[in-house]
């Protein structure tokens, strides 16, 4: 059997695989990267970046129909879902062919393409072939969608994030079941295009969001374009002429037909086929490797894991930062590098835009102060006719700030804005006093802080 002895191996060339070779190989280390799934990223192929397009291609529609408003005419609106979904893989392809362009760039004997498993603590073999003999191992095998079982009866009519850019044209009627990020993304996009969307969760609430007032605008919102049914489980699915028959039981208890079904549960880290029962790595239950998210180490072990194999935030930039900094401690191990908690936590890009940045609403202390602030306020979200939201902002006693839980026009930059004076260490006065161009929808920000500093100046006096 051949064997191949390298420093560091590398399991995935996603964008964490990726970002892990380059940062081993900048040290200088003999660095491999094994592949076994299709050729690009999840973010260029399935993930960010299609759903992006799509989402486009929503938000044209919606602006052509709200032209009048505005005083323009624009004829006839229609979409040509073909073309729709054209265009969103041709975009698709364009990302993914610049992420082939870093695979290129690895030498063809250290880009080795199959499966692989650990045959022991400090051993891969690949698809039976050859044997890997690493100093250090990344694992960096990604996620995969999540199905559950009652769907197998109509498996036929039944798309995940990894297929549902394949289908050649909108569907009339679409289930969507998960009301996380990906779920609300593309119910969003697909009900603004003309489709018929409901979504179906058995939680509460819809994109995890922790503060309640936050989250009912954000549902309030959604909800006039598509039909949300919370704490509702799935008890049947079968197939029926045209589509699928599917109900289900709860809170909102009821039942309805579809052309498709879209599983949008979660994606669980793709670990079931790597043998980590010979890797010696002690695990959660759900098979996880415990590892510390400083470094990216699992234990005291010489076994790193990256991106959303780490089943914290399946998001690229989230991904290529840990890549980069298990790739170097993994060639590195003598020049360990820890990472700081990223403050900015999770963006949802629908519209109301949903952003969750630091801590979050139920983390916040006894003595927190929370600010808030209307973008039905913001002159430039009025002037815009943009959807209205609020900015929830969290801070503790000292006038701190620790987070915020943001629903509304441009949320992701005024999260970023955030994220920014979280790690700076901005406090509400510094915050508040910040200069903010007229008319922004940052501005937003600043009428929050200054919210958050009236409450606190009370609990003071």
């Amino acid at each position: 059997m051949q064997r191949i002895d390298c420093d560091v191996a590398i399991i995935g060339a996603g964008s964490a695989g990726l970002a892990a070779y380059k940062a081993a190989a900048a040290t200088g280390a003999h660095a491999v990267v094994i592949e076994a799934g299709p050729d690009g990223t999840t973010c260029a192929r399935v993930g960010c970046m299609p759903s992006k397009a799509l989402i486009a291609a929503a938000a044209s529609i919606h602006h052509a129909r709200q032209a009048a408003s505005f005083g323009v005419s624009v004829g006839t609106v229609g979409v040509d879902g073909p073309a729709v979904m054209d265009r969103v893989r041709r975009e698709r392809d364009y990302f993914v062919a610049s992420v082939m362009e870093d695979v290129a760039a690895i030498p063809a004997d250290r880009y080795i393409r199959g499966r692989a498993r650990f045959t022991a603590p400090d051993r891969l073999s690949v698809d039976g072939g050859p044997e890997i003999a690493p100093r250090a191992i990344v694992i960096a095998a990604g996620s995969a969608p999540k199905l559950p079982d009652i769907l197998d009866a109509v498996a036929d009519r039944v798309r995940t994030s990894d297929t549902i850019f394949e289908i050649a044209t909108l569907p009339a009627t679409l289930a969507v079941l998960g009301a996380g990020a990906i779920g609300l993304e593309l119910a969003a996009a697909f009900a603004r295009l003309g489709t018929r969307v409901t979504v179906i969760d058995k939680s509460d609430g819809i994109a995890g969001i922790a503060d309640p007032d936050a989250e009912r605008v954000a549902r309030d919102r959604l909800a006039q374009d598509f039909t949300i049914h919370l704490g509702a489980d799935l008890t049947a699915a079968e197939p029926v002429d045209g589509g699928v028959r599917l109900a289900w039981d709860g809170d909102a208890a009821g039942e309805d037909s579809f052309e498709l079904v879209l599983a949008a549960a979660g994606r669980p880290p793709a670990l079931d086929m790597l043998g980590l029962d010979a890797s010696g790595l002690d695990r959660d239950d759900h098979g996880t490797p415990h590892f510390a998210a400083a470094t990216g180490r699992c234990g005291d072990s010489m076994v790193f894991i990256a991106g959303d194999a780490r089943a914290c935030r399946p998001v690229l930039h989230e991904a290529a930062r840990s890549g980069r900094l298990a790739g170097h401690n993994a060639a590195r191990p003598d020049d360990l590098r820890r990472d700081p908690i990223l403050p900015l936590l999770a963006i949802t890009f629908t519209d109301p835009q949903i952003a969750v940045v630091g801590v979050e609403y139920d983390e916040l202390p006894d003595d927190g102060v929370t600010g808030t602030a209307s973008f039905g306020d913001n002159g430039r979200v009025h002037v815009e006719a943009r959807s209205d939201g609020l900015v929830r902002l969290y801070a503790d006693h000292d006038g701190g700030v620790l987070g915020a839980t943001i629903v509304g026009p441009d949320a992701e930059h005024v999260a970023h804005l955030v994220a920014h004076g979280i790690a700076s260490g901005l406090t509400l006065h510094e915050l508040a006093d910040q200069a903010y161009y007229h008319p922004t929808t940052a501005e937003v920000l600043q009428n929050a802080a200054r919210d958050a500093l009236l409450k606190l100046d009370a609990t003071d006096a």
